[in-house]
């Protein structure tokens, strides 16, 4: 497919962000299991950054509408970058008695990043044909998940040759690119017309439309079940056993994390491959 400078700045900023989300995620997952040499302390790593970001999907309605897309998007990822800044300040001097204060500051990060994946969603359809829609989100989501699949074994080599500090100071960098890039898009004009809702409806008009829809709510229990099992797999169960039972080098964690990673990819090369038969079959695929 044919890429705009719209989409490709919007991909690539958004992969740079997504390579740099890995990178800290593997650093401080690794600092807070050396910190403490809980299973548990590591696995709240991934849920708060999890619980942060449902909370923040939860809040960015009330912000579309009233803030314009491309700086809503580019704005969020400013604020990451700030706090990943703070972040890396923050790792020179953490120790077993005040490691907590690293999930206040991954908290806030999660927040911003909340509302990114849905605000690349809504800004794909400005910036691609209605008829390559599909392709678009099929490839977008093929990056993202390559990504996932070679940043989770490379991190994890990283850290081999660096402390976890210097690989937060590499993903900072990658948050100043991204946020460059993301500043660069064409501002996008929202010629929807809403009546004037209040901000409990603005957040429960979701909510009511996925209840009411079943295809809906097959998919948001399948998202629920996965994103629990994900944020089990790669801390509380994979670090350990990496560790404790097969006693090998940190990089293992990463390949174990890049095999599971590279399933995803391929559902999604599918999706762009056989993008006509998806589409005449929507329902079908998720009964």
């Amino acid at each position: 497919m044919n890429l705009n400078k719209n989409f490709s700045l919007l991909l690539l900023g958004q992969s740079l962000a997504n390579i740099g989300d890995v990178l800290y995620m593997v650093s401080i997952i690794s600092t807070i299991f050396v910190l403490t040499g809980s299973a548990t302390a590591s696995s709240f790593v991934p849920f708060t950054i999890t619980s942060s970001m449902f909370i923040s999907s939860l809040l960015t309605p009330l912000l579309v509408g009233k803030v314009n897309l491309k700086w809503l998007m580019a704005g969020s990822q400013i604020g990451k970058t700030i706090l990943l800044f703070i972040l890396g300040v923050m790792l020179g001097g953490v120790t077993a008695s005040n490691y907590f204060l690293i999930f206040l500051i991954i908290g806030l990060i999660a927040l911003l990043d909340g509302c990114a994946n849905p605000i690349r969603q809504t800004l794909i359809p400005y910036y691609v044909n209605p008829s390559q829609l599909i392709k678009a989100n099929g490839f977008a989501e093929t990056v993202t998940q390559i990504i996932q699949a070679v940043m989770w074994f490379i991190g994890s080599l990283f850290l081999i040759i660096m402390s976890s500090q210097q690989l937060v100071w590499m993903a900072g960098g990658l948050f100043i690119v991204a946020s460059i890039l993301l500043s660069l898009l064409e501002n996008v004009a929202d010629n929807r017309v809403e009546a004037a809702k209040g901000k409990f409806e603005q957040i429960t008009e979701g909510w009511v439309t996925l209840s009411n829809t079943p295809v809906l709510r097959k998919i948001a229990w399948l998202d629920f079940y996965e994103t629990i099992a994900v944020t089990v797999w790669i801390a509380a169960i994979l670090l350990v056993f990496v560790n404790d039972a097969l006693e090998v080098g940190g990089q293992w964690w990463g390949f174990i994390n890049g095999a599971f990673f590279i399933g995803l990819i391929l559902g999604s090369v599918y999706c762009i491959k056989f993008s006509s038969i998806i589409e005449k079959n929507w329902g079908p695929l998720y009964l």
